[in-house]
């Protein structure tokens, strides 16, 4: 997909993306169901992404293996970044006229609650795949 720009809610930061994977992806790990209140759905942006209003994102180190950014001054939820590629995983509905969207793979499957569930055939790693993905990235 080509070239993206999108900002925050109180447009304080501004995310230009030159790549944009339409087959999204949505996490169900405790810690992004924590972040967001429900799955996190995001599309993968790859390293190519510029970010303007740095003064404005805050960091926050959720694992081993990756970050979460998030504006300081509305609080909207901008990025998960992988530590070791530097690959960016952006929240879907930051980019609102996204063509070709599509489910495809669906994170720490074996953790979705009880309380819902989606109807799209997608791929699917467990805790225990995704532990032992990441194992060896490291």
């Amino acid at each position: 997909m080509s070239h993206s720009v999108t900002t925050c809610l109180c447009g304080a930061v501004k995310i230009s993306a030159e790549k944009i994977n339409p087959k999204f992806t949505v996490c169900h790990c405790q810690s992004c169901r924590t972040w967001g209140g429900a799955p996190f759905f995001a599309v993968q942006c790859g390293t190519k992404v510029k970010i303007e209003g740095n003064d404005k994102v805050k960091m926050y180190d959720s694992s081993s293996w990756a970050s979460r950014g998030f504006c300081t001054e509305c609080g909207t939820h901008l990025f998960f970044k992988l530590k070791e590629s530097g690959e960016y995983n952006i929240p879907v509905g930051l980019f609102p006229n996204l063509k070709g969207l599509e489910m495809d793979m669906q994170y720490f499957s074996d953790m979705r609650p009880s309380y819902y569930c989606f109807s799209n055939a997608t791929k699917e790693m467990t805790t225990a795949e995704i532990m032992a993905y990441f194992a060896t990235q490291m």
